[in-house]
């Protein structure tokens, strides 16, 4: 077939919203590497061709400039269009589909396959989870925000884009300054942390802090404490950096420091949530925090301290920090404000030793150069106008409010079928199922059924290092996570009668 006329049979959709110009360019740039189109042919003149395509003259002037500047084609004026002949061989650019739009040519089998490194990241990804959708019943890890002031926050907000700063420029990778300072004086007296403003780094989110700590304070093979069940958002930026983790049960008094001890002598990290453990909701207790101490100093070992919502707690007061008992310099302090404020926003902080805090202030720069700099200056504003710890006081009060509900609605309707843990901290309360014989498929099933029903159930099985290591469940009772902060009382009623429901209909 002669190709003006293969040219004159391209295809274009009247009636995509992507510009006419834009379709015949690519198809133009399809047929050139796909071979269909050689080297040096010319193509028709602008009028020839808006006459064969039935479409405008300035259609073709358009795809035709786009197709120059890109180096596909050649002209002079006089001389006509035509396709470069500088292109390599067909055999050296290889050929793409031509039933596939541009952007939509799969191009993955072609390609290298991914490092091991990026192999390790793209399998500890699958096991990181994010929430879909508004907020409902029981959804864990996330705050209310139909709570947050964002009234104030967008004054703030404004006021920073009307007086732009000087100090919108690059920042210090350590974060801005006094924000730190703020930090420094809340968590002294919030938590009991000791620390400088130089000891205190903003990152992108908790996470950003556990993947930094990982990468530098683990070797490939190194070994890591992770209390099981616990967090797996921290166990994914361990796995990445080759870490060898070692899952230590946790008990009525949280992690089984005993337990680590003999099973991994030899570890360099240990991760914990000591004041509200993630999922089973355990504080852990005075002398388990100095038993903890006392081995990681003994063994060189460093301590990552996820304190990821102590701030919510409802009997008692706010208890200190472990790092707060730290005399040997082994505790990292990791904090997030997702909790507190809201996740969109991707702040935290950590909190180093400070013969540690240069080194990671140059890792972070790598990684990001520095957080963004606009939000970190709206919190400061937040926190200085006293702000943030108003927003801490009322959320605390709601939150107390419709863990109260839950706990009432739990007792009313389901007191034969489930147990709730700890119930005095935090944004989660996990339940266990009565039962004897009950396991994590047990979990498995009821947590699908809710899926159906609109309702997220997240298994304690989820949790479990043990069972994902050896494919055996540590031992801990089988029972469902149930996040209470995000949804209002009614939904919470609604949301507990629907849990009913599936577990009489899916008896365990």
């Amino acid at each position: 077939m002669h190709q003006t006329q293969l040219l004159a049979m391209l295809q274009l959709d009247r009636n995509s919203s992507l510009p006419m110009f834009r379709q015949l360019y690519a198809a133009i740039k399809q047929a050139i590497l796909n071979g269909s189109v050689e080297p040096g042919m010319q193509l028709p003149p602008t009028r020839d061709f808006c006459n064969l395509l039935d479409i405008s003259r300035q259609t073709v002037l358009n795809a035709y400039a786009q197709l120059l500047a890109e180096g596909y084609l050649q002209g002079t004026v006089g001389r006509g269009t035509f396709v470069s002949d500088q292109l390599p061989p067909l055999s050296d650019r290889g050929r793409a589909d031509s039933k596939l739009p541009e952007k939509l040519v799969d191009t993955a089998s072609a390609l290298r396959p991914l490092s091991q490194r990026g192999q390790r990241y793209a399998h500890v990804n699958g096991q990181m989870h994010f929430h879909q959708g508004g907020p409902r019943a029981f959804r864990v890890g996330m705050p209310g925000l139909d709570a947050f002031p964002f009234d104030v926050w967008g004054r703030l907000e404004a006021r920073l884009w009307r007086r732009p700063s000087t100090q919108l420029g690059y920042g210090d990778p350590a974060g801005f300054r006094p924000l730190r300072e703020m930090l420094a004086v809340y968590l002294k007296a919030a938590r009991g942390v000791n620390c400088s403003p130089d000891q205190i780094i903003i990152t992108s989110g908790s996470q950003q802090a556990l993947f930094l700590l990982s990468s530098l304070l683990l070797d490939p093979g190194d070994a890591a404490w992770m209390e099981s069940p616990g967090y797996r958002g921290a166990s994914a930026p361990l796995q990445a950096a080759q870490a060898r983790l070692c899952p230590v049960p946790v008990d009525a008094q949280g992690l089984s420091v005993q337990t680590g001890a003999r099973l991994y002598p030899d570890a360099k990290l240990v991760y914990t949530t000591p004041s509200h453990q993630l999922p089973l909701g355990v504080t852990m207790s005075l002398q388990r925090r100095l038993e903890l101490l006392a081995w990681a100093g003994t063994n060189k070992a460093w301590i990552i301290e996820d304190d990821y919502d102590s701030e919510y707690r409802y009997k008692g007061p706010t208890l200190a920090s472990l790092q707060s008992l730290d005399k040997a310099g082994c505790v990292i302090y990791v904090g997030t404000l997702s909790k507190v404020l809201f996740p969109g926003l991707r702040l935290g902080y950590m909190v180093v030793p400070a013969a540690l805090a240069e080194p990671i202030i140059q890792a972070k720069a790598v990684t990001d150069k520095h957080t963004a700099i606009g939000p970190q200056m709206v919190l400061a504003d937040f926190i200085s106008e006293g702000h943030f710890n108003r927003h801490i006081k009322r959320t605390r009060d709601v939150y107390a409010e419709r863990r109260h509900v839950l706990l009432q609605e739990l007792q009313q309707h389901m007191a034969d079928q489930l147990e709730c843990g700890p119930s005095d901290a935090g944004l989660d309360l996990a339940v266990h199922f009565l039962r004897k014989n009950s396991s994590a498929e047990d979990e498995q099933r009821i947590a699908h059924a809710g899926l159906q029903l609109g309702t997220e159930l997240r298994p304690l099985s989820h949790y479990d290092f043990h069972a994902l290591q050896t494919g055996q469940a540590a031992g801990h009772r089988p029972g469902l996570l149930l996040g209470f902060s995000s949804i209002p009382a009614d939904e919470i009623r609604n949301g507990v009668a629907t849990l009913a429901k599936i577990m009489r209909q899916h008896p365990y």
